[in-house]
């Protein structure tokens, strides 16, 4: 990748020059821990659907749309709704939307569980090194049924909005059967994040054969030596990092490269 002042992104592929810089997400995955990354646990969850969405679509590029389309499906059907409740249209307008809605809606549901069963056991296991017991993943969406939508389609009248599917639901982040949304500590979640990080690191390995880059920033700022091996430990199984530190002495292993950036120039550190 090559960044200049005033020009376009570029970059290449072993070597070969990539029509846009964007086609890098389908050659190589990023997984990024910046701390407003908390978010993914402590959020809402839209914060949540997203990160999982995402997951899945890194572990399987051909379904990384379906999330957006879903959303479109639903939109259609929400403007369908509408005109069809301010009489401009009538029900069997929200019909062919309805049947959308239902497809993709279980697609994505099937997506979700799948990705989830396989990164549930990895997450626990993570989460558990770096001391978090009892960590796992409770999603409880059902796939939003054409029958079922029919069934709610006044209310949906009513509010002008589609009622029931999986852009409602939610996925639970759980410890010792505490909710680490509302019942966590800040350490905790972050304890969950970096869990959740290390685990879909493993997962993208093994399933596309090719390890993410992993761009971690200020990871280890809150975290108590003993943790600082273990991720560092981790992290060199998974691939190759890019770790930011105010000190290089938080640093618990010798990089295989040290860099000071400083008054926004980069150089290697003495």
């Amino acid at each position: 990748m090559t960044l200049a002042p005033g020009n376009g992104k570029k970059a290449k592929a072993n070597g070969a020059p990539l029509r846009a810089a964007e086609q890098l997400r389908a050659e190589t995955a990023t997984l990024v821990f910046t701390p407003d990354r908390l978010a993914i646990v402590k959020g809402a969850p839209a914060a949540r659907r997203a990160y999982f969405d995402r997951t899945f679509g890194r572990l399987s590029p051909t379904r990384s749309s379906l999330p957006a389309e879903y959303g479109a499906a639903v939109a259609q059907r929400n403007a369908s709704l509408r005109r069809a409740a301010a009489g401009l249209s009538g029900r069997d307008a929200i019909a062919p939307w309805t049947e959308q809605v239902a497809a993709l809606g279980t697609a994505l549901v099937t997506a979700r569980q799948e990705t989830l069963a396989l990164l549930s056991p990895l997450f626990a296991d993570r989460a558990a090194e770096l001391g978090l017991a009892g960590a796992e993943l409770r999603y409880e969406g059902e796939p939003p049924l054409v029958a079922r939508l029919e069934e709610r389609l006044d209310r949906d009248l009513e509010r002008g909005a589609t009622s029931l599917g999986p852009h409602l639901d939610d996925v639970a982040v759980v410890s010792d059967t505490r909710e680490l949304r509302g019942f966590g500590s800040q350490g905790e979640q972050r304890l969950a994040v970096l869990a959740l990080l290390l685990a879909e690191a493993e997962l993208i390995a093994d399933r596309r054969g090719v390890p993410p880059l992993l761009l971690l920033d200020d990871v280890l700022s809150e975290l108590d030596p003993g943790r600082r091996r273990i991720l560092a430990a981790r992290v060199a199984q998974v691939g190759q990092a890019l770790v930011t530190a105010t000190d290089p002495a938080m640093l618990p292993v010798e990089p295989d490269q040290l860099l000071e950036v400083t008054t926004g120039e980069v150089r290697e550190a003495a």
